[in-house]
């Protein structure tokens, strides 16, 4: 892709008040018992409302979907007007029994509503000369109805037939620019206009040299029906905006690529060819059966892909889609059709504007994988339209080996350097693609002219004995080309001197994957006049090679950014710039003096940075040397004041092998244990898999850095009077040779056990009310949890888990190995196969459309079954027209509701049943160990083993995030 395109999209700078887009939100209350001495106490503007108890039997004597959650014809008297214009749902009170089993959309208390209700900030976009900023302003959450708008399902991705673009595209509202003077000062805002009310603007790119703007508009229609997307540029200094096309029948086809800017007056767009007609019609019957065969007995694994092709209709329709015409336009309404209409996937202008690299995919077309393994051509052809030559035609991709490290076989990451006119670059597995074959070297980088001259053969720029990762470049003498193994965590970095073939290659660096101590931090890139990014060279007096390298800073601490002038030559750095560490948490965001080319002399050096605080929301600041003065840009409002005085502490504990855990501990305003006394507490955390307990040990992230609030966020139970532990480490570590997931249970529990501890030894956390939950990857922890602790948890809350691993038996998350290869971790990983086992509430919610590879819908479906054939205390909630994560306002406040109820009924409301709580550690209720927990809120002082079971009673709320399945 080419870069200038890269860094468009990439110079989107979202406010890090929460995390886009954000988790989904969950949370269980901690199953079991409700303490009896001393009564909760929690900050008087913090208090709970008691809610009656509802009758244990309603989740499971409810209908399996829930009636479907069937959203209100019309907005209820008791509902909030949705500021998107949806109906309202209802806020019915919590001790309405009846209202558990009406499939009718709720909101949660306005203590939460207010906080996801808040207006989000813009996002900001740089001018190529950093002397201008957009702000992309935004609405908040969309409504249901866009989720409902009919899509097909095809390839693996979704299309919005209207649109004639991928579905469930958010969208800005609105374009304001400001000039930023050098000392860092805003000028008025000049809004963007022109186009209609009510536009919705998406792709919006500047032109090289700054002076316009490109964007796509659609706009509502009549019958709820949005336009298709059309193409409009607009002035910089003027802000008017106009249709690019003058003729109102062009339109883009967004499926794949959109529009690149070729140069500062021309664009070339992927248009919706004008003699397409309407789409093909599904055959009332079929003209055959379905079949695939595998006669020829290859080897095929893939993992669980969804919205697949079915049928040649499913062919058909998406041939009708995604096929594009290219048009070359110019700001003046000149316009060409530029090559025959096909499905386009990639348009790459060479950075001098003379050719253009086009990918296409093309028939065979598969039913077991996605379109990007479909067969994909690259071709060049000059920027007239003029076919040059076929770079490589490779086939169907069905093959791919599951084990990570794998790639498809032929030239792969095809790519113009950008530090050439018109120089491509490759690079081609040399072990067949598969990860399993020992082979030296593994991958081999190539490069070559745009038309070789006199049948010229490209040229071996290295050798890698891992896996290629990408090439940084700065100009004929230093490029930075990367290469890893996930097996072992190793990643290299390696200097080439690309024009020079009397240099040898070195390696730079040579470190785990998984040492965050010692990442020594990425180069920063600065623009070229062509609009394209290379390695930033600094000058100094002496004639070193210097470069900047923007690090994180893990440190025992916790994360102190950097900034470090490093002598590729010689390896010494110096750190010109450093975050605070005592109150503020720092970022460099961007290099700001990158606009001419050559070495950047260090006294004209201006980067932009962010700053936060645990309290204060991220600003950001323009940095300028020699003197370093810092000048503020941004002055944003606190997105949620009611929580700008949260309390907020990294911790770290140790887990009973002695590996070494934190966690970020959050409290609501104004709390002390010592005068409140212990809280409910919600934990959200997410399991990783390490290769050594040193690394799974490592500190990440900052103390200082600002609590940001998703509208599915845990933190919004503080306004609750919670107490969160946001992130406990769950390492599951496999060193040498061993497998993390062959001990994947026992790990999981033990961290858990840890984090209770440290919540219950700290006292803030009741013990009697510690529940557990998450997404993805941490419902399914959050089951296994519940199945083989719970004597740990009140209850659970798992969001759009996968629980049978036999249902994904070809690799889930971080396992590569087949269920045939691994029977035993699969089935003693399946929550599934322990549905026996979990008596505490758990809440199972899922998106009803959810396309995540091995999350299947269905998952949830067959959880639940097994759980309600067991007599398990658990309720189902299926979100109509919901994907992975949740993003319609409906459905974000009926899962906020949906927690809150099973949080005060089976946390806050629970009642104390302690013999439950040993039943699996076969301890007595009466044993002097747990009469010293009960008495003092502590753990005893010995180590437990793992015959022993957990000695202490927790109960409090812990969620854990997954971030992906």
């Amino acid at each position: 892709m080419f870069l200038n395109k890269v860094y468009c999209r990439f110079s989107l700078i979202y406010p890090t008040l929460c995390p886009p887009p954000p988790p989904p939100l969950g949370s269980l209350p901690h199953g079991g018992g409700l303490f009896c001495s001393p009564p909760l106490r929690v900050p008087n503007s913090l208090r709970f409302r008691r809610v009656r108890h509802m009758r244990s039997h309603a989740a499971s004597s409810a209908p399996s979907r829930l009636a479907r959650l069937v959203p209100f014809a019309s907005a209820a008297e008791s509902g909030v007007a949705d500021p998107n214009g949806s109906p309202a749902p209802t806020s019915l009170p919590l001790e309405d029994e009846e209202s558990l089993s009406l499939g009718r959309y709720r909101l949660p208390p306005k203590e939460i509503r207010d906080i996801v209700d808040a207006p989000p900030l813009p996002v900001l976009s740089f001018s190529p000369h950093r002397d201008k900023i957009l702000f992309l302003k935004r609405r908040s959450l969309p409504p249901l109805s866009e989720l409902a708008r009919p899509e097909e399902k095809l390839a693996g991705i979704r299309i919005d037939g209207n649109y004639n673009a991928r579905s469930r595209m958010s969208f800005y509202t609105g374009i304001g620019i400001h000039s930023l003077t050098d000392d860092g000062k805003l000028g008025p805002e000049q809004e963007v206009h022109g186009f209609p009310d009510g536009a919705k603007i998406n792709f919006v790119s500047w032109s090289r040299d700054g002076r316009h703007l490109s964007f796509s508009i659609r706009v509502d229609e009549e019958e709820n029906n949005s336009s298709k997307l059309r193409v409009w540029v607009a002035d910089v200094e003027s802000g008017k905006a106009r249709p690019l096309f003058q003729s109102p029948d062009i339109f883009l086809n967004a499926v794949f690529d959109n529009f690149v800017w070729v140069n500062d007056s021309m664009l070339l767009v992927c248009t919706i060819p004008i003699s397409r007609g309407a789409p093909p019609k599904k055959p009332l019957v079929p003209s055959g059966p379905k079949v695939q065969s595998n006669e020829q007995k290859n080897v095929v694994q893939v993992r669980t892909f969804q919205d697949l092709l079915k049928d040649e209709y499913d062919e058909d329709l998406f041939d009708y889609y995604s096929t594009s015409q290219l048009v070359l336009v110019s700001l003046d309404g000149t316009m060409k059709t530029v090559g025959p209409p096909a499905v386009y996937t990639s348009i790459d202008p060479s950075p001098d504007d003379k050719y253009i690299m086009v990918t296409s995919i093309h028939r065979p077309y598969s039913y077991i994988v996605p379109c990007g393994r479909f067969p994909k051509k690259v071709e060049l052809w000059t920027t007239t339209g003029k076919f040059v030559r076929e770079i490589c035609d490779l086939p169907l991709a069905e093959d791919i080996p599951i084990a990570f490290n794998s790639v498809r076989r032929g030239k792969r990451s095809i790519n113009w350097r950008p530090d050439k006119p018109s120089t491509l670059y490759w690079v081609e597995t040399q072990d067949g693609g598969d990860a399993k074959t020992e082979v030296s070297p593994r991958d081999i980088v190539y490069m070559e002219s745009a038309e070789p001259i006199n049948g010229e053969q490209p040229e071996v720029l290295h050798k890698l004995d891992l896996r290629y990762g990408g090439i940084s470049w700065c100009d004929d003498t230093l490029a930075l080309v990367y290469e890893s193994w996930y097996k072992t965590r190793r990643t290299r970095t390696w200097v080439i001197a690309p024009d020079s073939k009397n240099v040898n290659p070195r390696i730079l660096f040579d470190r785990s994957s998984e040492d965050a101590y010692s990442d020594p931090g990425s180069p920063m890139m600065r623009r070229t006049q062509a609009g394209t990014y290379v390695i930033a060279k600094i000058k100094k007096q002496d004639e070193g090679t210097y470069i900047l390298l923007n690090g994180r800073g893990a440190t025992p601490e916790g994360n102190i950014p950097f900034l470090d002038l490093f002598d590729v030559n010689t390896g010494v750095k110096e750190r010109i710039w450093e975050s605070d560490k005592e109150k503020y948490y720092e970022t460099v965001v961007a290099l700001m003096s990158d606009y001419t080319d050559g070495e950047l002399p260090i006294d004209q050096l201006r980067i932009l940075t962010s700053k936060e605080s645990k309290t204060e929301n991220t600003q950001y600041f323009l940095q300028a040397w020699p003197d370093k003065k810092s000048f503020q840009i941004t002055n944003f409002p606190h997105p949620y004041p009611q929580l700008a005085s949260l309390q907020k502490e990294m911790i770290r504990y140790q887990r009973k092998d002695g590996v070494q855990l934190t966690a970020t501990l959050y409290l609501p305003p104004g709390y002390s244990p010592t005068k409140e006394g212990p809280l409910p507490c919600l934990v959200w955390s997410y399991p990783g898999e390490f290769k050594s307990k040193d690394a799974a040990g490592q500190v990440r992230g900052s103390p200082n850095e600002f609590a940001g609030i998703g509208p599915t966020s845990p933190l919004l139970w503080l306004a609750r009077g919670f107490a969160i532990l946001s992130g406990p480490t769950i390492p599951i570590i496999g060193e040498g040779d061993e497998e993390a997931n062959d001990r994947y249970v026992e790990q999981l529990v033990a961290s858990s056990e840890a984090a209770v501890e440290e919540v219950i030894r700290r006292g803030v956390a009741h013990p009697n009310k510690i529940a557990v939950g998450g997404h993805s990857y941490g419902a399914f922890m959050t089951a296994n949890l519940l199945a083989h602790a719970p004597h740990l948890f009140c209850c659970g809350i798992s969001r759009s888990g996968a629980y049978n691993r036999t249902l994904t038996p070809f690799g889930f998350q971080n396992e590569d190995r087949t269920l045939w290869e691994a029977t035993n971790t699969y089935i003693e990983m399946s929550p599934f196969m322990s549905a026996n086992k979990i008596k505490k509430p758990i809440l199972l919610i899922h998106g009803e459309e959810d396309n995540n590879s091995g999350t299947l819908t269905m998952q949830s479906d067959r959880f639940f079954n097994a759980l309600k054939g067991h007599g398990a205390l658990c309720r189902l909630v299926i979100l109509p027209f919901e994907s992975h994560g949740y993003s319609a306002r409906e459905s974000i406040m009926h899962v906020l509701w949906e927690t809150d109820m099973w949080l005060q009924k089976y946390c806050v409301e629970s009642s104390d049943q302690s013999s439950d709580l040993y039943s699996s550690s076969g301890e007595s209720p009466n044993s002097s160990e747990n009469k010293a927990i009960s008495a003092t809120g502590s753990v005893p002082d010995h180590e437990s083993t793992q015959e022993d079971g957990f000695y202490f009673t927790p109960r409090s709320l812990l969620w854990y995030y997954p971030l992906s399945t």
